[in-house]
């Protein structure tokens, strides 16, 4: 039983690794003039611009085929690639 809820949960940790790493990649590509690792506050510290997140939602929305909620679009889930990871896991 313990042993079910251990691997359940490491299953878990590297699907979130493996996601947070294939929007890091996704982001590096498509915004090579920003470092998405050097901050978690890319939007509260101006990094992250109203128009890239425009390009980042769509970009985010076309690799994963979702769709975001208007209500899902706040800086707090745009601050970092571990905020991103752990909105796009909520919809795919």
């Amino acid at each position: 039983m313990i042993a079910d809820f251990v691997y359940v949960k490491i299953h878990l940790m590297m699907e979130e690794n493996k996601m947070r790493e294939k929007i890091l990649s996704l982001l590096k590509s498509n915004y090579p003039e920003i470092d998405f690792e050097s901050s978690d506050n890319l939007v509260d510290d101006g990094i992250l611009d109203s128009m890239t997140m425009v390009g980042i939602i769509s970009d985010l929305s076309m690799e994963f085929g979702i769709f975001l909620p208007y209500e899902e679009i706040i800086p707090e889930n745009f601050n970092s690639v571990d905020a991103m990871a752990a909105l796009i896991q909520k919809y795919v």
